[in-house]
C-alpha cells in the first residue's frame, strides 16, 4: 500500500520537479515517506524544486516538540531528502493570533499556486486533516477543537491522554478540495466502516470525508481490510475495490 501511494507521490515530483506537495502526518504515511527516502538515497527522485504544505498543527506545541507535526516532518521526511527547508510549510501553533496565522496560511498556499498533490489519511471519526464532523464544512484553515475520540485515537503518540493538545490549526475543506490532485491513503480493518461511509456514503460534513467524493482527481490507496465493508456492501465495485 505506502509503496502504491508513494509511487503516485514520486511520478508528481519526477514530472514536475517544482510540484507543491500536500503532506499528512499519522501513521499511515509513515510507509510512504520511507519509500520515498529510500528512492532518494538510490537517486531515482529529486526534491530540491518541490514545495510542500502540511495539512494541519497542533496549538500549543513547539516546533522541537517531538509531539509536534514540525518534527514528525522533519524526523520522518524532510531530514532524509533533499527538499530545502525554506520550501517546507507547517502552520504555526504557537501563534499568539491563530486567526491571523490561519489566514497567513491560506495566503501562502494561495502564492504557491495552490496544491498540486494532496496526501490525506482518514480519521476514525471520517475526519481529513483535523476537520472534525460537524454541521458544517468548515472551508479555510481554521483553529478546531478536537473530539474526543480524535484525542483518544492520538493519545498512543502522547505518555498519557491528558497531554494530547486539545485544540489544533487545520488546512479547511476549500484549501483541500482545490487541491489539483487528491491521494487518500487508508489502512486496517478498524477504518473499514468508515471508508465505506466516505466513499459510497451521503455527503455530509457529518463525515468529513465524504467531500472527497465531490472532487474530480481522488485516488485511493488502501489494504484489503479497509476495503471490507466497501467491498461487501458494493459488489459491483468489486474490480474497483
Amino acid at each position: 500500500m505506502s509503496r502504491k501511494a508513494a509511487n503516485i507521490l514520486s511520478a508528481q515530483v519526477i514530472l514536475f520537479p517544482r510540484s507543491v506537495l500536500g503532506l499528512a502526518t499519522g501513521s499511515t504515511p509513515l510507509g510512504i515517506y520511507s519509500q520515498l527516502a529510500e528512492w532518494y538515497r538510490k537517486g531515482d527522485i529529486d526534491f530540491s524544486g518541490a514545495r510542500s504544505v502540511n495539512l494541519d498543527e497542533y496549538c500549543g506545541l513547539s516546533p522541537d516538540n517531538p509531539q509536534s507535526y514540525h518534527y514528525y516532518m522533519r524526523e520522518n521526511f524532510f531530514k532524509h531528502i533533499n527538499i530545502r527547508p525554506e520550501n517546507t510549510f507547517v502552520p504555526n501553533g504557537l501563534a499568539k493570533d491563530i486567526d491571523a496565522e490561519c489566514a497567513r496560511y491560506d495566503r501562502l498556499i494561495a502564492g504557491l499556486g495552490g496544491i498540486d498533490l494532496q496526501l490525506l489519511g482518514l480519521g476514525n471519526t471520517g475526519h481529513i486533516g483535523f476537520n472534525e464532523p460537524d454541521e458544517s464544512f468548515d472551508k479555510m484553515t481554521h483553529r478546531v477543537a478536537l473530539k474526543p475520540k480524535t484525542i483518544a485515537d492520538n493519545a498512543r503518540f502522547f505518555e498519557s491522554p491528558d497531554e494530547v493538545p486539545k485544540y489544533a490549526v487545520t488546512m479547511g475543506i476549500k484549501a483541500i478540495m482545490q487541491a489539483k490532485k487528491i491521494l487518500l491513503v487508508v489502512s486496517g480493518g478498524r477504518k473499514a466502516q468508515i471508508t465505506e461511509r466516505a466513499l459510497f456514503g451521503p455527503v455530509s460534513p457529518a463525515v468529513p470525508a465524504s467531500i472527497l467524493q465531490l472532487h474530480p482527481d481522488v485516488t485511493v490507496v488502501a489494504d484489503r481490510e479497509a476495503f471490507a465493508v466497501a467491498r461487501e456492501k458494493h459488489p459491483k465495485k468489486e474490480e474497483e475495490l
